[in-house]
């Protein structure tokens, strides 16, 4: 990752909505969620607000989108997220990256639970 799409992704986050949607993403597993869903579990913001926000995400790379029949499913970007964390760790610790493992093992836990999900 270069430091623009760095820099577009983390513009994206800057924002409390944006935020919890991806989380609520990253929880949701690959299968995603619907764009409904998405907005009753952000208390029941507006489509267009939900709209917004989604948009901003996706043209950052952190989410992506499928139509499923009528419906828009919107999932978290796991590469995008994982190359955002690569991007902040690339020159960890000034060559004493054993500083870092405890981050990076958590990281992995998290990633092979979540490989796990798309399994099911």
């Amino acid at each position: 990752m270069n430091d623009k799409r760095a820099l577009d992704a983390f513009s994206a986050l800057a924002q409390e909505t944006r935020l919890r949607i991806v989380r609520l993403l990253v929880q949701a597993g690959p299968g995603g969620m619907s764009a409904g869903a998405i907005g009753d579990a952000m208390d029941g913001a507006s489509s267009s607000r939900m709209s917004f926000h989604l948009s901003q995400l996706e043209h950052a790379g952190l989410v992506q989108s499928r139509r499923e029949g009528r419906s828009i499913i919107y999932s978290a970007s796991y590469p995008a997220l994982s190359d955002l964390i690569q991007f902040l760790m690339r020159d960890c610790c000034q060559g004493h990256p054993e500083v870092c493992n405890p981050a990076l093992k958590a990281l992995s836990r998290q990633c092979d639970h979540v490989k796990g999900d798309a399994h099911v």
